[in-house]
């Protein structure tokens, strides 16, 4: 059909109105040029849409039926238009977000209220994803934005720290240490170890291992789990020990003590990553709230 917003916008006002030179006002026009299109509409439909007098002017039934859908179709391309304003803008979109279990269980939650409060029309859908599927995520355009072990050091991937957590010690509520305030790493190094998985805690176990390596032993490893909780479950059951991210704090768990390395000084960093450059304007405003309202930093490698 060859029609376009001008011709509709002239029906619905000559609808409303039922006279041609203050339809003609409304819109700012001529009223030939309001003329015009009303009959160039009516060629395109087929039908007469209004019954002309030289006194008066009045919707034909096929008119008052073109009234009805003209008016929704333009109320949708004017939503249409206002959605597409606002997402270029930032104020409204989606926004895919991959996470692993030290962020869901340290600030991300606390983070993602905050920013919907701020902006309630970008809906965040959240994934669970493990640290080293959720780069493979990001190049493939498959998230927008990532929580997980870093640093990131990666080409084309901008990466802020997000949070910060120590290395604990998980041990069993029956366990001969359990009454000890702090441990060594070393003190476990007879102890059977219950952890992630490698298919989803393989960045994890990457730094785990280097840190028993300078604590002069290998963990011995008798159970493996592929979520917190499975871990927790089994220490608490008495499988093993474990070493865990403080926020585990945040967990309620019944069976486990937890207990500090007072040998360990690094810190287990959970980092917020992104593709660059930016193409979405929900991605910006995102991570712009998160280095400038939040408080995020650059990671470094």
């Amino acid at each position: 059909m060859r029609f376009d917003l001008r011709h509709v916008r002239s029906f619905i006002t000559l609808a409303e109105v039922l006279h041609f030179s203050r339809a003609a006002d409304r819109l700012n026009m001529t009223q030939p040029g309001m003329s015009r299109l009303i009959g160039e509409l009516e060629r395109e439909v087929g039908v007469p849409l209004f019954r002309r007098t030289t006194r008066s002017v009045e919707l034909t039934e096929a008119g008052k039926a073109f009234l009805a859908e003209a008016r929704l179709a333009l109320e949708r391309l004017e939503r249409a238009v206002s959605l597409a304003r606002r997402t270029a803008s930032g104020e409204t979109g989606v926004l895919r977000i991959g996470y692993m279990d030290f962020a869901i269980n340290g600030r991300l939650p606390e983070f993602l209220r905050s920013f919907s409060r701020l902006r309630p029309d970008i809906r965040l859908e959240l994934s669970f994803i493990a640290t080293l599927k959720q780069h493979e995520a990001l190049l493939a355009d498959r998230i927008d934005i990532g929580f997980m072990i870093g640093p990131v050091d990666q080409p084309g991937m901008a990466s802020y720290t997000f949070d910060s957590d120590r290395y604990v010690a998980l041990l069993p509520i029956t366990h001969p240490l359990s009454n000890v305030r702090s441990l060594k790493l070393a003190d476990l190094a007879g102890e059977p170890f219950v952890l992630g998985s490698g298919e989803n805690w393989g960045a994890f176990r990457n730094q785990f291992f280097s840190l028993c390596h300078r604590a002069g032993f290998t963990p011995d490893i008798v159970q493996e789990a592929s979520s917190s909780e499975g871990i927790f479950g089994l220490v608490a059951a008495g499988a093993g020990v474990s070493v865990y991210a403080s926020c585990v704090r945040n967990v309620q768990r019944r069976g486990i003590v937890i207990r500090e390395l007072e040998d360990v000084s690094g810190k287990l960093l959970t980092c917020a990553a992104w593709v660059t450059p930016v193409q979405s304007p929900s991605v910006e405003v995102f991570t712009s709230y998160l280095s400038q309202i939040w408080g995020g930093q650059p990671a470094v490698g």
